[in-house]
């Protein structure tokens, strides 16, 4: 019995070793699961539109499945590690997760690569009418919603928050934007703070059943040496008559949200998608998802990126002129 026992032995160890040997990236093009974002956020809305583009739909070479996620630094850790190909991350924490300089978390995540930008990602902080909250520093001793724990949202409020030297003076409460304005109608928040484009429908729910205000952040920002320190992130407005009751422009900042790739996703992968998406049919599908999409353009694909790009990326980026 000892032979036909080790001769199975053997026919068993040939078989794992040639399914060990089998090419990664072959199978890795399969199936691309790409990262999106909480309900509520725009993060989630990308991942959607892109798997359900029918032209995106049809390729044979492999699928999209889009998953949701706490948003930016989970996607950041998950592309990195391989769970997800692909994801949409904040162009400021691939800068800070490829330098190991994340709050908390010295790893150095180097296999995140850039593919595009999407789309401006401005602050927003959200105060009921006449509540006297004028300033971050007014949200001392205040009950605020600050984003889901893991999400972008959430890293860069405890970023600024703790710049401005407030983190840890008020009450926080970790929460999607839904959740957030939900608690916020019901009087259980003072404030909740929102990292997405306008303009957010979490906002819109607030402002049907309160009076809204928004915080000028840019001021806070600039009167405290942040745009300094943190170079990556921009001036903005949002503009007036965005949300119900809101009349004035409300000066902020913003991030770049930017399309990533873990960096042994096959570069004819990459390379397929942005020819099917960065195609005038494939950015008006994106632009009837979401109007925030209008600003994904090719002339605009490499707009806030400072990290390297995926070599699929930069290939087709370099055909169109945009990359040297």
């Amino acid at each position: 019995m000892k032979k036909p026992i080790n001769g199975l032995i053997a026919i068993s160890l040939v078989l794992i070793t040639g399914l060990l040997t089998l090419p990664l990236d072959a199978n890795a093009a399969k199936r691309i699961v790409f990262g999106g974002g909480p309900a509520g956020g725009t993060f989630q809305v990308v991942a959607n539109a892109i798997q359900t583009y029918d032209p995106v739909k049809a390729i044979e070479e492999f699928t999209v499945k889009a998953q949701s996620s706490a948003g930016s630094v989970e996607n950041l850790r998950k592309v990195n590690s391989g769970k997800s190909q692909m994801g949409v991350v904040y162009s400021g924490h691939v800068y800070l997760g490829r330098n190991g300089q994340l709050k908390n978390d010295t790893n150095k995540y180097e296999d995140v690569m850039a593919v595009s930008y999407l789309y401006g990602a401005p602050a927003q902080l959200v105060v009921r009418a006449g509540s006297g909250i004028n300033s971050t520093k007014d949200l001392v001793g205040k009950k605020v919603g600050v984003g889901n724990a893991g999400s972008g949202a959430f890293a860069n409020c405890e970023l600024f928050f703790t710049h401005m030297g407030v983190w840890d003076e008020i009450e926080r409460n970790a929460m999607g934007y839904n959740d957030a304005a939900a608690a916020f109608g019901n009087n259980q928040l003072d404030a909740f703070w929102l990292f997405t484009a306008f303009p957010s429908g979490a906002v819109i729910m607030a402002a049907q059943t309160n009076d809204i205000e928004l915080v000028n952040l840019a001021k806070d920002a600039a009167d405290s040496g942040f745009f300094d320190q943190y170079p990556y992130f921009t001036k903005l407005s949002v503009p007036a008559g965005t949300y119900k009751g809101v009349d004035a422009e409300t000066p902020s900042f913003q991030d770049s949200a930017l399309w990533v790739a873990n960096s042994k996703v096959p570069d004819d992968v990459v390379y397929k998608l942005l020819s099917t998406i960065y195609t005038d049919e494939g950015l008006a599908h994106m632009v009837q998802q979401k109007k925030t999409f209008k600003d994904m353009a090719i002339k605009t694909g490499a707009d806030g990126i400072v990290t390297p790009f995926h070599p699929g990326a930069a290939k087709f980026w370099k055909e169109k002129g945009i990359l040297q």
